[in-house]
């Protein structure tokens, strides 16, 4: 069953829209390029003619008259200023609404236009050299323009007539079909595109004005434009797809098989010959095939254990087979679910524009480690966070360019993004070399508040995790940025509830800087399964650094201080069984799992590891979502319920344990 039009075509408006936005940001910082100027109006033209295609009429008509008005720095007739290119990405937010079928207020759009005209005057204005620097305007030429569909046209929902419209509003025409591939009507497919068209056009309108009308059908048909009575034209061969190339456009809305006449290679294997193809698929799919991809798991499971328990060979081996075929079935889904950062980073360089122009600073953005993937549901969940931080980088970290000149530093703030990958996690940090957290603020804040006790006696780190204390917040002020205490409690929150942990460190003057420590699948996971008592728990794999033997003699050494000796290291451990209230008797072959994030570490003593264990995470019920031990649970071969323990949680309590401990002596 093929996929719905309209829902093709928004999510490919979708990709235009960032196009668009993309080459308008560069172009804030680059108003000369033209090789950007042209990929902005292409952009808007084809989003225009597309729209129409499809029945979004308001959204094509809206694109019309910014299409119109950014011509004119397509014509160099006025520049591309900050507030012109400010006020069409202030449209094409309207555009994104239009296209998403929300609604929008036809009072907004005829406010944004308005903005956009008064912008391209006062450009024009700005510039008294513009309009004597502006292309002369042509003598009328008449052009003969050539085209064809590939056969399969109107299956995919392009559609002859638009064209030819556009065709007849840039000067009177003549058009003409022309029928010599139309097969006879035994043969006749009503769905396939058989005819061509030749229209002479008579219009003062360049020649890239008439190629702009097929922009975005120009990758697969047949077009020929040559001027008569004029000298000759270099026209491509007919047998060549896309007669202009035109590199900045992006794929066109609709994939149409190229082809090098209609009557010669079928579309089938027109379409087979190219490379490189891609597939769009709903997520909602690819959330499904994970969760039976997980049951898949959990069914092998139980298949290792019965075929473990029973003297066939030839059930072990099929056991094995199975075994195999789904770990990479597994591997593979995680890949096919793994989408680049840069999806997630690239939505900040508005950000970062917009609050530029809200705070008055001069902010740049740089970003490093584009290409490290992430399961494509922490993307989504990560987005919130990252803008809630970065804005308050911008607002509470960054200084004036004033402020900065007075310390010594550049006028322009630096924000930095980057991504990294660390075993089973990425490292996403956001650094920002501004003022710094003011400690005597946060404290003297903190203490307002009743949080900590006047005089208290707090670490750095336990200082700024004040800072994510809900309701805290430590603006003069209340902002359309930042000012509420909402937002750092609900980051945290978030980012723990990815089963990532979040870090903070600042340096008075210098800036500061936030790590986020992010699983890189939420799906399913390799665990060691480890018995406490008489339940069964089961570790992150990618967490455990070593296991080691836990003597009777060393846990009763160890009594009253949880430490251990490795490599000339003390590393604390947490008696798991008397975290759980097993109330059970050690058991006498005690094995202690060292587990880390980051430089910190932590051992967890366990009676008995199992094995490995392909995890399949299911999340807890929400009466038990506030149990901070456990991050999921999943589902054992033989039908049991294993607890997966979060090891950021564990980590952190056996250190805050142990410097109690060393500081009571």
């Amino acid at each position: 069953m093929s996929a719905d039009p309209v829902e093709t075509f928004r999510q490919e408006a979708q990709d235009l829209l960032e196009q668009i936005e993309t080459g308008l940001l560069d172009l804030a910082h680059r108003p000369g390029d033209r090789t950007l100027i042209d990929a902005v109006f292409r952009g808007l033209h084809t989003l225009k003619g597309s729209g129409a295609m499809f029945g979004f009429d308001a959204l094509a008509a809206f694109t019309h008259h910014c299409e119109t008005a950014f011509d004119q720095v397509r014509k160099g007739q006025v520049p591309a200023t900050a507030e012109l290119v400010a006020a069409v990405l202030d449209a094409q937010d309207h555009m994104r609404a239009l296209a998403e079928g929300r609604e929008a207020a036809a009072a907004t759009g005829d406010a944004l236009l308005a903005r956009l005209h008064a912008a391209v005057a006062a450009a024009a204005g700005g510039d008294p050299g513009a309009e004597q620097a502006a292309e002369p305007v042509p003598t009328a030429t008449t052009w003969k323009v050539k085209f064809s569909l590939p056969a399969d046209a109107l299956v995919n929902g392009t559609r002859p007539l638009p064209l030819l419209d556009e065709l007849r509003e840039l000067g009177p025409c003549q058009v003409k079909a022309i029928t010599d591939n139309v097969p006879p009507l035994a043969a006749l497919e009503p769905t396939e595109c058989h005819l061509a068209w030749e229209v002479v056009l008579t219009t003062e309108h360049p020649k890239a004005a008439i190629e702009d009308v097929f922009i975005f059908v120009l990758d697969d048909m047949i077009l020929e434009i040559e001027a008569l009575g004029a000298p000759e034209v270099s026209a491509p061969a007919a047998s060549t797809p896309a007669a202009v190339a035109v590199s900045e456009v992006a794929a066109p809305l609709v994939s149409i098989a190229a082809e090098s006449s209609a009557s010669e290679t079928p579309a089938s294997e027109a379409r087979a010959s190219r490379g490189g193809e891609t597939v769009r698929v709903p997520a909602e799919r690819l959330d499904e095939l994970m969760d039976r991809v997980g049951e898949l798991v959990i069914a092998q499971s139980r298949l290792k254990q019965v075929a473990a328990a029973g003297a066939d060979p030839n059930l072990r081996a099929v056991s094995e087979e199975i075994e195999r075929l789904a770990a990479e079935l597994r591997d593979t889904m995680m890949v096919v679910r793994m989408v680049p950062v840069a999806q997630l980073f690239g939505r900040f360089r508005r950000l970062i524009h917009d609050l530029a122009r809200d705070t008055g600073k001069t902010i740049e953005l740089t970003t490093e480690g584009e290409t490290t993937e992430l399961d494509k549901t922490v993307i989504e969940r990560l987005a919130d966070p990252l803008v809630h931080l970065i804005r308050n980088s911008a607002d509470h970290g960054l200084e004036t360019p004033e402020e900065r000149k007075a310390a010594g530093k550049s006028p322009a703030g630096q924000v930095r993004l980057t991504a990294r990958q660390a075993g089973a996690e990425v490292i996403i940090t956001i650094t920002d070399d501004g003022r710094g957290v003011n400690r005597e603020r946060v404290r003297a804040k903190a203490e307002e508040n009743g949080l900590i006790q006047p005089g208290a006696v707090l670490s750095d780190h336990d200082l700024l995790q004040l800072i994510f204390h809900p309701g805290f917040s430590t603006a003069a002020a209340i902002t359309n940025l930042s000012g509420r205490g909402v937002g750092m409690d609900v980051v945290k929150r978030t980012i723990e509830g990815l089963r990532g942990s979040i870090e903070m460190k600042s340096e008075p003057g210098q800036g500061s800087q936030i790590d986020l420590r992010i699983p890189l699948t939420l799906a399913i996971i390799d665990g060691l399964l480890v018995r406490v008592g008489q339940a069964r728990y089961v570790i992150p794999l990618a967490a455990v650094e070593e296991c080691v033997e836990l003597s009777a003699e060393q846990d009763v050494r160890s009594t009253g201080r949880s430490l251990i000796t490795l490599r000339d290291q003390l590393v604390p451990f947490i008696r798991l069984r008397e975290l759980f209230h097993t109330g059970q008797a050690p058991d006498p072959h005690q094995k202690i799992v060292v587990v880390s994030t980051g430089q910190e570490r932590v051992g967890l003593v366990v009676d008995q590891i199992l094995g490995d264990h392909q995890t399949v995470i299911k999340s807890l019920s929400a009466f038990h979502a506030d149990v901070e031990t456990f991050s999921g649970a999943t589902i054992l071969g033989d039908g049991g319920v294993a607890l997966i323990l979060d090891i950021a949680h564990l980590v952190a309590a056996g250190q805050r344990r142990d410097a109690q401990l060393r500081a009571a002596g």
